[in-house]
């Protein structure tokens, strides 16, 4: 599923211009602990969380992951949005908590770890 598709899909905000929208995303990793996400993530995923800080997009970089999505209406800072399109990370908001955007992408064919 693109980038694009999943937007529309959770209703979502975009906030980067400069990402992949090419990539299909196939798996997706939900969590607020960072170290849960460095465990359990695979290349070319998504991150979906409710913490919103600089750190997110960092470990984003460390495992290759190609977007964020913040959850529960919560939306990145300027300097966070700064540093995704740096790092062509795409950030995305939705107003769904974690557990209904999760769902929504299971049901669309997006898996977790190991699937």
């Amino acid at each position: 599923m693109k980038i694009s598709e999943i937007a529309a899909l959770l209703n979502a905000e975009v906030y980067t211009e400069n990402h992949d929208d090419v990539t299909d995303i196939r798996s997706a990793c939900s969590a607020d602990l960072m170290s849960d996400v460095m465990a359990f993530a695979k290349e070319n995923a998504l991150l979906l969380t409710g913490l919103v800080n600089p750190q997110v997009i960092r470990t984003a970089e460390m495992m290759e992951m190609k977007a964020i999505i913040f959850v529960r209406g919560k939306k990145p800072q300027q300097a966070m949005i700064e540093l995704a399109e740096e790092k062509k990370i795409a950030l995305l908001s939705t107003e769904f908590p974690l557990f209904e955007a999760s769902g929504r992408l299971y049901q669309n064919g997006i898996r977790g770890h190991g699937f």
